[in-house]
């Protein structure tokens, strides 16, 4: 018969149409009538989209119609691929808006931060092509070293930061403004800021604008290198000092710590307060005391002992951090940052040159030396002067760096200088200072080293003058701090040199002196920091009021 073909392509259940109410057909009626079947199977297809006018547009007849699963498939299928389209957009989104330095960390070198190229052979993050493809296809680009740091983790000095608060010297690949510009990021995000003050140079390394940068975020003052201090200094007294000096800057300081990367002393303090405090990310700017902080949070935590593996390059000269480095260094998912630190136009170390930046840093304890001083060889017309006025009209030279003056001082009146050893101290007759510093600057008077760079040399354009008030004899009168060296503090009567308070009284009780610097350098006056075992005799606890308790941060050791 030739309706048997048809009765056959009905067979498959695919193709009967399906009934909520007879979920299972039983398809031993349609054999008996194969043609009606045909008839109504054509009759729905062919008014189905009159019955249902949202229904799509039908694919075909018989066979080649797609059936309800087909359908449900494709439509699956789209849902699946719209998904993915929509994740990758707002992934992309993510990315952009969650600021282009997080963004360049993974392929940034880890010892300085600066993005990875293969082009600039003498620049900042140049890794061989083949070493950087090689990492690449490995996925290994954040445990690659740049050639730069490389060269610094052999002691060589090479500068990258120009511009107001550069290095001269070298090559400048950088500004200073830029790297102020990555930490500008700062005070719009939630974050724990651990700010480190060098103890040497107190006034000229606490940046004084910090709260542009840090906005409103908490802040742990670390203060470092305290153990360059002189011996038998009572650092209950230098703790208490560095709270009054932080007080006067009105910032959201949680505490305060004194600290030693090279010994480690403190570091397990600042490392638990980091802990307990930590927001999601601390950004600090010293990459020894990064060092240092690993190697004491590695004892607690083992995210930050994997870290110690690849962490920030340590050298000697100022700008070696170029960019944020990430640092994985906590168990919970928290991120520590080494950041660039801020460069400060008006420290000394922006009007040397790169070669001469290593005399600027004290490498062992500090030892004041006192002026004036009988151990030095004087003519006799000179020590009989000072014997009978003290240094009144003598010139001083810290280096070729500062210059002073005693224009109007007690015969007692003795000055200690504290800071690097590799800077001679010279002291002549006023009348003869001029003379004496262009015959000597570059010799005896360094840096400048050398007569070449003593010609390139500016001279000390700035002039202060200062009178200094006193009330008690007792207690050094004042530090004259210079931004970048060190400090000098003006006893009106030296220990040494104390016999009566009996001319005192009968004398005006103020000193006058002349101090001359480098043009952007400045002069901080300060109440004296107690160093030495005298610092703890004279020193002076302020009585608070509970409210001033309260507000007060602790400080640590």
């Amino acid at each position: 018969m030739a309706l048997k073909p048809l009765t056959s392509v009905f067979l498959s259940p695919l193709s009967l149409p399906y009934s909520p109410s007879n979920p299972t057909p039983k398809f031993s009626s349609f054999y008996t009538k194969p043609t009606p079947i045909s008839c109504q199977t054509q009759a729905r297809q062919q008014a189905a989209p009159t019955s249902d006018p949202y229904r799509p547009e039908s694919d075909g007849l018989g066979a080649a119609a797609p059936t309800r699963g087909d359908l449900f498939l494709e439509h699956h299928q789209s849902v699946a691929a719209s998904e993915v389209v929509f994740n990758a957009n707002k992934k992309k989104k993510k990315v952009k808006s969650s600021g282009s330095w997080k963004a360049s960390a993974a392929s940034a070198c880890y010892g300085c931060g600066a993005s990875l190229q293969t082009l600039e052979t003498d620049a900042p993050g140049y890794v061989d092509p083949e070493t950087y493809e090689l990492k690449k296809k490995h996925r290994q680009l954040r445990t690659v070293l740049c050639g730069r740091c490389r060269l610094l983790s052999h002691g060589q000095m090479i500068t990258a930061v120009g511009g107001h608060g550069g290095y001269s010297g070298g090559k400048q690949f950088i500004s200073a403004e830029e790297l102020r510009e990555k930490l500008s990021h700062l005070r719009h995000e939630k974050a724990l800021i651990v700010k480190l003050v060098d103890i040497v140079d107190f006034n000229g390394s606490f940046l004084a604008r910090v709260r542009d940068l840090a906005g409103a975020n908490p802040i742990i003052l670390v203060v470092t290198k305290v153990d360059l201090l002189p011996k038998e200094t009572d650092l209950n007294c230098v703790g208490d000092w560095v709270v009054e000096a932080t007080m006067k800057k009105k910032l959201n300081v949680l505490s305060v710590h004194l600290t030693s990367s090279k010994s480690l002393v403190g570091i397990s303090g600042v490392a638990s307060e980091i802990q307990k405090e930590k927001k999601g990310s601390a950004n600090v700017g010293k990459s020894a005391f990064i060092n240092a902080l690993l190697k004491m949070m590695a004892q607690r935590d083992p995210a930050a002992a994997a870290a110690q593996r690849y962490k920030p390059i340590q050298s000697a000269v100022p700008g070696t951090t170029l960019g944020p480095i990430q640092i994985d260094a906590f168990l919970g998912g928290g991120k520590l940052y080494d950041t660039p630190g801020v460069h400060l136009h008006h420290r000394q170390a922006a009007v040397v040159h790169s070669e001469d930046l290593p005399a600027l840093a004290p490498r062992s304890r500090l030892r004041g030396q006192c002026f004036p001083n009988f151990q030095v060889a004087f003519d006799d017309s000179t020590l009989s002067r000072i014997k009978s006025n003290g240094l009144n009209g003598f010139s001083i030279f810290w280096g070729g760096l500062v210059r002073i003056d005693i224009v109007k001082v007690l015969p007692q009146t003795r000055l200690t200088f504290y800071g690097p050893k590799a800077l001679n101290i010279h002291m002549v007759p006023t009348d003869k200072a001029d003379e004496f510093y262009q015959k000597e600057l570059g010799v005896l008077l360094t840096p400048p080293t050398g007569k070449q760079r003593a010609e390139d040399w500016l001279g000390l354009e700035t002039e202060r003058q200062l009178q200094i008030k006193f009330e008690d004899s007792d207690r050094p009168a004042c530090d004259l701090a210079i931004s970048g060296l060190g400090w000098i503090a003006v006893e009106p009567i030296g220990r040494s040199l104390r016999t009566s308070d009996s001319d005192l009284e009968e004398t005006a009780k103020q000193l006058q002196l002349s101090i001359r610097v480098p043009k952007p350098v400045e002069i901080f006056v300060r109440p004296p920091i107690p160093v030495g075992k005298g610092g703890g005799e004279w020193y002076q606890y302020r009585e608070l009021t509970e409210k001033e308790v309260e507000a007060r941060p602790q400080w640590y050791f």
